[in-house]
């Protein structure tokens, strides 16, 4: 095989392989090597050489280990494991920083090394029919648009499994032991897909219809607070009556609890839960012309790193403080702030301030009038990694905003330029910006 090392691709599907050769660890410029339905059993050493190898296909075959040394294929990108007899995974996968897409579907799984919540370009991660119980937590994985836990034996999931994933659009939890669904996934707002059948739910919380989900998935689960002709009707009639039961919640409690200068506006309409552990200010979907200032009282021994204030009829930012517009300039002193959600307001620009705040991560301003941004500006937010600009006005897209490259979830449907196509759009976030690239002027 030395002959043939500048080989670049490399298909083996569908044969009756049971040891590959040691000469195809020579191949040093191999970046695809398929090897999926096949009869292996193990992987020879030093396949980690593979240094350029960016896409790696073993599914299906008889492998019941992966090597720890797989941390040294640096460059992969895509890894498929998936319908193998795997019963762990080694830690050191999380040594792979590029890896985007991991597959480790199908095998006998019963637990998932707390190291894979460190891997921060991880995108899609399939963990489904396995015997899974608890899940790992996932502080770096703000990356992950797609996690699929279907078919396991998930009994919880907590705050702490959802509170990092800023970037999700699907959620797939069907086929578990799941009894509870907590508040905090109402803090996912990125979230598209989210499918809960065939669990052990009785109620969900009103929470989820702030929401903005495409699809629903409730079925085979023994709810009572739900009738079963709401659910038959679709997500979006399931939203828009757990909508509605946060306001007969919220009528009830200001029929029957009086407001003083000493308590809260409310404890159950201010998440003490959220301030304290995820760092959030939630006051969002009150119909508030103001924010009170006890809600800011709750907040001052606690570092406070994202804000919602959406979906209310605010008409300035508090000052100390929805038809927002403009935001002030003393905002640019929030330096360590993370996320900002200003969806469902009345801006018609990117707000300039914002252009300021080196340390945001995810700016969601969704269901505006923005008419324009600032590519040059934006370029200039290296830790910005997520940008919803959905349902806006904007009429074209810069194509400097193609060198944004730290971006990797940005949305822009619901606008109503004709560039990029939405055959680009339904692509994904790389191929808009690369997109976008290819038509800035020579």
């Amino acid at each position: 095989m030395t002959s043939d090392s500048c080989l670049p691709l490399l298909f083996l599907i569908h044969n009756k392989l049971k040891i590959l050769p040691e000469e195809i660890t020579s191949l040093k410029n191999l970046r695809t090597l398929h090897l999926q339905h096949n009869e292996l059993t193990c992987i020879p050493e030093g396949f980690e050489h593979l240094s350029c190898l960016e896409d790696l296909d073993l599914s299906s075959n008889r492998l019941a280990t992966v090597p720890a040394d797989f941390a040294l294929l640096s460059s992969l990108l895509r890894l498929n494991l998936s319908s193998n007899q795997l019963k762990n995974l080694p830690a050191e996968i999380s040594r792979m920083k590029r890896l985007k897409h991991l597959d480790c579907d199908a095998n006998l799984l019963e637990t998932v090394p707390p190291d894979v919540g460190s891997m921060e370009s991880l995108e899609l991660l399939y963990l489904r029919r396995n015997k899974l119980r608890v899940l790992p937590e996932f502080p770096s994985c703000r990356q992950l648009k797609e996690l699929h836990l279907a078919e396991n034996q998930i009994e919880k999931l907590g705050a702490e499994h959802l509170q990092h994933l800023q970037a999700i659009l699907v959620l797939d939890l069907r086929g578990n032991k799941l009894r509870s669904v907590p508040e905090e996934m109402a803090l996912l707002q990125s979230l598209e897909r989210l499918d809960l059948s065939n669990n052990d739910i009785s109620s969900l919380p009103c929470s989820l219809g702030n929401l903005h989900l495409k699809f629903l998935a409730l079925e085979g689960n023994p709810l009572r607070t739900i009738r079963r002709e709401i659910i038959a009707k679709g997500t979006q009639e399931v939203l828009k009556y757990l909508r509605s039961k946060i306001k007969d919640d919220r009528t009830n409690q200001n029929d029957s609890v009086p407001e003083t200068a000493m308590t809260l506006p409310s404890e159950a309409r201010v998440n003490i839960h959220a301030i304290a552990t995820l760092k959030l200010l939630d006051y969002s979907d009150k119909q508030a012309t103001l924010i009170p200032d006890d809600l800011f009282d709750a907040t001052k021994t606690t570092l406070i790193t994202s804000i919602n204030f959406s979906k209310n009829q605010l008409c300035e930012i508090p000052q100390r403080n929805n038809f927002l517009s403009s935001l002030p300039e003393e905002m640019s002193s929030l330096t360590k702030l993370q996320t900002i959600n200003l969806s469902f307001n009345r801006f018609k620009v990117f707000p300039e301030v914002l252009y300021r705040i080196s340390t945001l991560e995810a700016v969601l301003i969704s269901n505006n009038q923005v008419g324009s941004v600032d590519p040059q500006k934006m370029k200039l937010m290296e830790n910005l990694n997520t940008l919803d600009l959905q349902n806006n006005d904007l009429l074209q897209i810069p194509p400097e905003l193609g060198n944004c490259v730290q971006l990797r979830t940005l949305l822009l449907d619901g606008n109503p330029f004709r560039v990029p196509r939405a055959a680009i759009l339904m692509k994904g976030t790389a191929a808009v910006l690369e997109y976008l690239r290819d038509r800035i002027p020579a």
